[in-house]
């Protein structure tokens, strides 16, 4: 793609493109800057490994535990009571079946959870206020319902009644007529 983008880049400069010859030279110099760059690397590895076999076994020793230190830490020793170094702990060491602390949370929900499962048994068994006010309030309603469906049959073999009453006036009045 060229240099630039879709529409030609900034402020208005014109595209440029680069030549495949630019590419290829471009890659070679790449390669042997790596080649060098390694050889380099070689010798400079060979002449440290011979210093450190010319140097004595005390002197290793020191050195490696402060070339694991970063920064300032090589040339002052440090002892931080605070800070808590981290123990590995071994396979066998680590316990799985021992008794596990539960957070102040995680208690509190249980313990949350468990007291609502009891007031759902009790209220199922209708010893609580709100289980009696609900039974109270069904019973009214109940007898409201029986008193609805007492009146509509009465009111029904009322008007049967009557009808039947009309019915047979009504067939006697035709009965006169003719």
């Amino acid at each position: 793609m060229p240099k630039g983008g879709k529409k030609g880049g900034h402020k208005g400069r014109m595209r440029t493109y680069t030549s495949p010859e630019e590419i290829d030279a471009q890659m070679k110099e790449e390669k042997e800057r790596k080649k060098n760059e390694e050889e380099e690397g070689a010798a400079v590895n060979d002449n440290q490994t011979e210093d450190k076999l010319t140097a004595s076994g005390s002197e290793d020793s020191d050195d490696e535990g402060s070339q694991k230190r970063k920064g300032i830490e090589g040339l002052i020793e440090i002892e931080n009571p605070n800070r808590v170094a981290q123990k590995t702990k071994k396979v066998t060491e680590i316990e799985l079946e021992g008794p596990k602390q539960l957070s102040r949370r995680e208690r509190e929900e249980i313990e949350k959870q468990k007291a609502k499962e009891r007031y759902m048994k009790m209220h199922l068994a209708g010893k609580t206020d709100q289980a009696k006010a609900d039974l109270a309030r069904l019973a009214i309603i109940r007898k409201q319902r029986e008193e609805a469906a007492r009146k509509k049959e009465e009111e029904r073999k009322e008007k049967d009644a009557t009808a039947a009453a009309a019915a047979a006036a009504k067939g006697l009045h035709t009965l006169s007529l003719k």
